[in-house]
């Protein structure tokens, strides 16, 4: 035989897409699950051909479910980022957007009953990356995950049904910290100096002003993109951030995943990639992330959460240009990213120095079900 196969499906959850299994499906052979990891979306390849993804950060992913141990939790979900023509399979970080596909495959797969009669369904599941508990609302019909809806989400074209995400206690999954190394954190590279915030909410991020980098945070991505030099300096400072923090001893030791870095500005008209005018009074903060090495086409949604977060966070680098209401406990923020508007909700404890909770609407549909075919 020149091929062995394994039952899979692939979801969407918000502006990503992913290979999903079910732990008990798996080999427990870590080294053959490594291997159907890589081929599965096919690492080894820059386009991703000889897979099922697709050559960017936000399809280069797999989750692995399971049914949870844990008392009051219904599934573990486990998230791997895959690398783009490198063999990387990093498990460090989390995939925010995808939350809302775990709870669709935990419903799909009968891991989560849901009686036919009920339009919403509650799901609690364990993130086994960041070791925190989220909470989801999943829409359901005729005992299934509900697809078809008129929620508009950004960066998706349609309407979908809407998936409510909440993640508990989000702070200090990778370094035990919110804020590892207080508000601000002076830096230099080799260029120059910076004034940055390490905020660790769900993924640990970098936050450095636009302005600094000498650009105004609203240009499209395909523009960033061909700067090579702000590339060059814009990894730079997330890798000496990653040794502050503590995340890594040495620069080749930084893992590519995380933490991730955004430019952030201050509120201002823009177009989005569809060409759409953005007012700023429309939004509370502009921003615009990357993602192993590249800007991310629209925004991660660990990324959406962590920025909101960071931006009541009294001091921080996003606090510093958002339209934010200090003081105030539980609010949504208005992000501006390439393709539109994302509406955070955001809690923060009585105190005001940490946060309780995130939130966010996303929504998710299975695109196949089927067996995926791995080369001996």
């Amino acid at each position: 035989m020149s091929q062995f196969s394994i039952p899979c499906a692939v979801y969407r959850g918000g502006t990503s897409r992913g290979i999903f299994f079910v732990k008990s499906s798996l080999p427990e052979d870590a080294q053959l699950q490594k291997k159907i990891f890589l081929h599965g979306i096919d690492a080894y390849n820059v386009n991703q051909i000889n897979g099922l993804g697709s050559g960017t950060s936000h399809t280069s992913k797999v989750c692995v479910i399971s049914q949870s141990l844990l008392d009051g939790v219904d599934v573990d979900y486990t998230f791997y980022q895959i690398g783009i023509g490198e063999e990387i399979i990093d498990d460090k970080g989390t995939c925010g957007n995808l939350m809302a596909a775990v709870g669709a495959f935990a419903v799909d797969e009968g891991l989560v009953i849901a009686k036919p009669s009920i339009d919403y369904v509650n799901v609690s599941v364990f993130n086994t990356n960041i070791k925190k508990k989220l909470q989801l609302k999943v829409p359901v019909v005729n005992g299934k995950a509900r697809v078809s809806g008129d929620y508009v989400m950004p960066g998706v074209s349609g309407t979908g049904a809407q998936f409510t995400v909440d993640i508990l206690n989000p702070g200090g999954a990778k370094t035990g910290k919110t804020l590892p190394i207080d508000v601000l954190f002076s830096m230099e590279t080799d260029r120059r100096a910076y004034e940055v915030s390490f905020v660790d909410v769900v993924n640990p991020f970098v936050y450095v002003a636009a302005n600094d980098l000498g650009v105004k945070g609203t240009e499209p991505s395909s523009e960033l993109a061909m700067n090579e030099g702000l590339l060059a300096e814009i990894e730079a400072i997330r890798s000496r951030m990653a040794i502050h923090a503590g995340m890594a001893k040495s620069l080749e030791e930084v893992a590519g995943s995380v933490p991730k870095i955004t430019l952030v500005a201050e509120p201002q008209d823009y177009v989005t990639s569809g060409g759409k005018l953005i007012r700023k009074e429309e939004v509370d903060i502009v921003a615009r992330m990357l993602s192993m090495g590249k800007f991310h086409r629209t925004f991660a949604g660990s990324g959406l959460y962590n920025l909101a977060a960071a931006a009541l966070l009294q001091g921080t680098i996003p606090n510093r240009f958002a339209v934010a209401k200090d003081g105030v406990q539980g609010q949504i923020i208005r992000i501006g990213h390439p393709e539109g508007i994302a509406e955070v909700r955001v809690s923060l404890t009585e105190d005001g120095k940490d946060v309780a909770s995130v939130g966010l609407d996303r929504t998710a549909r299975r695109i196949m079900k089927g067996d995926l075919y791995i080369p001996e």
